[in-house]
């Protein structure tokens, strides 16, 4: 007697690659500006504390 095991449907080769990928937006993310915007406001009150 011969045993005969069904196979699933074969995987897509792409998928994987373009998972890992990640592909997105090629724009800064908003997170970047608000960072900036702390880090100017951080040197700005840095300046004006220690400003004669």
């Amino acid at each position: 007697m011969k045993i005969t095991v069904k196979t699933l449907k074969p995987r897509n080769p792409l998928v994987a690659p373009a998972q890992f990928r990640r592909a997105g937006s090629h724009q800064p993310d908003s997170r970047f500006a608000r960072r900036r915007g702390r880090d100017e406001l951080r040197v700005e009150l840095h300046r004006l504390k220690h400003s004669p």
